[in-house]
């Protein structure tokens, strides 16, 4: 009998491929969360608890045509679009060699030209926009990739969203929106956030398909996304996907996240899909101890090389502060 993977058309080194790059999201987290109570990197803004709806969703996605607008939880995203733990740990560290800015922007303000990667804003749900922007672009120049936007539930509150996804449904362009339900929008809980019953539902009103899916299962939400992908090739436009999960952490490492229970987040823990997809991985004989050792044993090595990496390296120069500002 197949397995659900299997099913899907996914091999065991595709689904070894999404744990692992899970795991390496979650372990340059953690690492970052300790530099920064260390001293050594100002901020952090956690993906811990998104990995799976993250890494699910890349995964069904061209990773060598589409555009991705991630916001800035969003390390499963970029690592699995090509950045490297090392381009993560030079953001942190704020360095000149930061692919992202140089330096300049607080982590989690991603951009990546060569990867298709769209820079991202501090004002939550701009990214909508852009996405949108760029699958007008892509349907005007009759190219067949699709654009994937993400953003939190409590971003879809934003006028952003509203009008970004507007367009996209009057012109049915091929834009992928995630909403990365992680229960709050730093201290308010969902239930204070929306009247509906869920965001999916809202893409009723654009014209366009809506899904609500375990964000926790990464297998379900690459179903949602590949599905989505393809109604969007087809001409049939966009799509909302709703991806229900936890955020493990407090919203950043400024946050005093004692506005929830302890017994809420400790409830949380077990649907953790580091531990739960491990678990499939194991039962379904893809995983093995072994295996996992070597895969977190290689992780850490990744990790301590791109952390002395960052850290060693240079910060830009006063004088850069000026470049792409004026006119050369």
């Amino acid at each position: 009998m197949a397995n659900l993977h299997t099913e899907l058309g996914l091999s065991d080194q595709d689904v070894l491929d999404i744990y692992q790059t899970m795991l390496l999201a979650r372990k340059i987290d953690e690492r970052m969360w300790l530099l920064n109570r260390s001293g050594k990197i100002p901020f952090v803004i956690s993906c811990q608890g998104q990995e799976a709806a993250q890494v699910g969703a890349s995964f069904a996605l061209n990773r060598e045509k589409d555009y991705v607008s991630p916001y800035y939880r969003d390390l499963g995203v970029v690592l699995s679009f090509g950045m490297t733990a090392k381009d993560l740990m030079l953001s942190a560290f704020a360095k000149a060699e930061d692919p992202n800015s140089g330096g300049r922007q607080m982590p989690g303000h991603f951009g990546q030209k060569k990867n298709r990667i769209l820079t991202g804003s501090s004002p939550v749900t701009t990214q909508v926009p852009h996405a949108v922007g760029v699958a007008l672009a892509g349907k005007m120049e009759k190219k067949d990739f699709v654009s994937f936007v993400t953003l939190g539930e409590g971003s879809s509150n934003q006028g952003d969203f509203h009008e970004g996804l507007n367009f996209a449904g009057v012109h049915k362009l091929p834009v992928i929106t995630m909403v990365e339900n992680n229960q709050y929008a730093i201290s308010v809980p969902i239930e204070k956030q929306i009247a509906s019953k869920n965001i999916s539902v809202r893409a009723l009103s654009y014209g366009m398909e809506g899904v609500t899916v375990d964000g926790n299962d990464p297998l379900a939400v690459y179903k949602a996304v590949r599905d989505a992908r393809e109604r969007a090739i087809n001409g049939e436009g966009g799509t909302v996907i709703e991806a229900v999960s936890y955020r493990l952490t407090a919203h950043s490492s400024d946050d005093d996240d004692r506005y929830r229970e302890k017994e809420e987040v400790d409830e949380a823990k077990k649907q953790d899909a580091i531990i739960t997809f491990g678990n499939y991985l194991k039962e379904e004989n893809v995983l093995s101890n072994k295996i996992e050792e070597e895969m977190n044993r290689d992780i850490t090595s990744i990790i301590n090389e791109a952390t002395d990496y960052a850290e060693e390296a240079p910060y830009a120069m006063p004088e850069d502060a000026l470049k792409y500002v004026y006119e050369e």
